[in-house]
């Protein structure tokens, strides 16, 4: 009898999300574990900006599907609060740490996915003055960190500064805007949405 194939991802939101549900699709079978560092498996990423601005009224309606019901619909074994630290391609396991306790386990794997996202450039020389490490230097990729600029711009705000000028970068300027905040943006290369 053949076993049934363990898939790992590593990384949830869209990209793991999405490898998740398609692997489903393409086996029924499959053992699925979704590893995501943060507190959060599948949300609305591209909401955030909206709703610092306010369009998006209900912080609940950034939930796209939580660890519940990712199981209930495809069967996914959902960890949040996991991250994988190391992979031993040779006898196809992962180390994994729970963020929390620091605890870490061997998990093996058949197939293995990596949507591990990205992390925010953070420009030393632009924030040199003021320090990186400052309570106003905020980045946006997860919903905690939509929760620390929600709060500081809700707390009133006159200024800010954006540092990027892609599609996160230009919508949270917008939103900025439409929050009555004053914004300069600013862009390394020669224009924004290069």
């Amino acid at each position: 009898m053949e076993s049934k194939p363990r898939i790992l991802i590593v990384g949830g939101v869209a990209g793991g999300a999405s490898a998740a549900a398609r692997a489903r699709r393409l086996s029924e079978d499959a053992q699925i574990i979704v590893f995501e560092r943060g507190p959060y498996a599948s949300f609305a990423n591209c909401g955030l900006p909206y709703y610092v601005g306010g369009e998006i009224a209900a912080r609940e309606k950034l939930i796209v599907a939580g660890e519940g019901k990712l199981h209930g619909w495809l069967n996914l074994d959902v960890r949040t609060g996991t991250e994988v630290v190391g992979i031993d391609r040779a006898n196809k396991c992962v180390q994994v740490r729970d963020v929390v306790t620091g605890t870490t386990k061997s998990e093996a794997y058949d197939i293995l996915i990596l949507s591990p996202g990205a992390a925010p450039i953070r420009p030393a020389p632009l924030l040199a003055e003021v320090g990186a490490d400052h309570p106003r230097v905020l980045s946006l990729r997860s919903i905690p960190d939509v929760d620390r600029i929600k709060a500081v711009v809700d707390g009133g705000i006159e200024s800010a500064i954006v540092i990027g000028g892609g599609f996160i970068g230009l919508e949270v300027a917008e939103q900025l805007v439409h929050r009555k905040v004053k914004v300069s943006l600013v862009e390394m290369l020669p224009q924004v949405m290069p």
